[in-house]
């Protein structure tokens, strides 16, 4: 849809599902409203930001990010790596010191070939064990050292040694990271791609899928006939559009079946009670836990929730489908644990959700497989663009830039 947006040209737009938005939409059950997941609004390009207050601004509140690590049994304020202030003190004691022993020998360490070493290079062992390593495997559902440190520039904020005596003492007066405030529409995710979907040029076909893309003839099959494409944007997942390719090379079947994504089930979680937390999220990296973060929609916005109760989504570590009856009363455990709820009865439902492709793996085989794929795509006129078209880890404000860029590299193909 912001390739549509931004595009001179005639286009026709087709969509796999019945809905526009993909991941980013709303659902309803009770009276209460669910993303799938945390899909916040981190606006920084001023082209975008001015677009999307255009179009949910006044329906819309801004926030000011308010996000924790629960870990030995309290709350430090995010990121770990610069906040030790209220742990326990041989944990900070532990952080302080492998922070200032990498910091040290930081110059002699070398390129990290992996993440675990780029924590241990950047933050040392202490916050690597205590933070980095646990909960990175619990997100990526991989140990760190089967991924690389690429991805992670932008997103792991790397503090200043003066950022981190502050948090020490509990003097930190700044957030740090790429999402210290945010825009979120007041009734869910979902208002985005409904206003977007309004401001098009054309309908939107949806349930209307490819089962074929003849690259050489440069046609679309679908299930009700042919239709010829100049150039061709695809959000598809990168492995999936590989698998449509009509006689693709060997090598570019080769290299995509290298290509690793995991899945993410989560749970919509009702509770009769506000939370108890005034938090937006929580990072939790500790094991016992079957869960690596838990976020609060009515925090976000009072709109989610009838009054006086509460929504949240928690992300689960394990990549199987949940045992609901064995997980539930973990989940409450853990809810009880981190204050969020103060009885079990606060808990109205808990509904399990999957994202079939969650967590783009940067693994060891990630760049030699798109170096592969990508030229050949160039060539065939396809752009395939978005999260998990060019299979990366990005932002909904990236995803909006995606469609910009593409549809400028799609003009210059006409």
């Amino acid at each position: 849809m912001s390739a549509a947006h931004h595009l001179g040209a005639d286009y026709d737009l087709h969509e796999a599902l019945a809905h526009s938005g993909g991941h980013a939409i709303t659902s309803e059950r009770d009276g209460f409203r669910f993303d799938r997941t945390g899909h916040l609004l981190h606006l920084r390009d001023d082209g975008i930001r001015s677009w999307v207050e255009q179009m949910v601004g006044d329906e819309s509140v801004r926030v000011q990010r308010n996000s924790r690590v629960f870990s030995h049994g309290g709350y430090t304020r995010y990121p770990y790596q610069a906040n030790t202030f209220g742990l326990p003190p041989e944990v900070a004691n532990e952080c302080l010191l492998g922070y200032l022993e990498a910091l040290d020998k930081q110059a002699s360490f070398g390129d990290p070939k992996d993440f675990e070493q780029f924590c241990l290079k950047y933050f040392g062992r202490g916050f690597s064990e205590h933070f980095m390593i646990p909960y990175n495997q619990k997100l990526w559902g991989v140990h760190p050292s089967e991924i690389t440190a690429e991805w992670c520039s932008r997103f792991v904020p790397q503090p200043k040694l003066q950022d981190v005596i502050a948090g020490a003492v509990g003097l930190n007066d700044r957030e740090l990271g790429y999402n210290t405030n945010f825009l979120y529409p007041r009734l869910g995710i979902g208002a985005l791609p409904a206003a977007m979907e309004q401001g098009l040029r054309k309908p939107i076909t949806f349930e209307h899928a490819p089962t074929a893309i003849d690259w050489k003839r440069r046609t679309l099959t679908f299930a009700d006939g042919e239709t010829p494409y100049r150039a061709l944007i695809s959000t598809a997942p990168l492995d999936r559009l590989v698998d449509l390719l009509v006689d693709a090379p060997d090598e570019v079947i080769a290299a995509a079946g290298k290509l690793r994504c995991n899945p993410l089930w989560y749970l919509d979680v009702g509770l009769d009670a506000p939370c108890g937390v005034d938090l937006h999220w929580a990072y939790v990296p500790e094991p016992q836990y079957p869960f690596y973060r838990v976020g609060c929609y009515s925090n976000f916005s009072e709109a989610m929730a009838p009054a006086g109760k509460a929504c949240l989504y928690v992300e689960l570590s394990s990549r199987e489908r949940p045992d609901m009856d064995a997980l539930y009363p973990e989940v409450v455990r853990g809810l009880l644990d981190m204050q969020i709820i103060s009885r079990p009865d606060d808990v109205l439902f808990m509904d399990p959700r999957r994202i079939g492709h969650a967590y783009v793996l940067y693994d060891h085989e990630y760049y030699g497989a798109l170096d592969v794929i990508r030229p050949f795509l160039d060539e065939a006129g396809i752009l395939s663009c978005g999260r998990y078209g060019d299979w990366n880890y990005s932002s909904m404000e990236d995803a909006l830039i995606f469609g910009r860029d593409a549809a400028k590299a799609a003009e210059a193909l006409l």
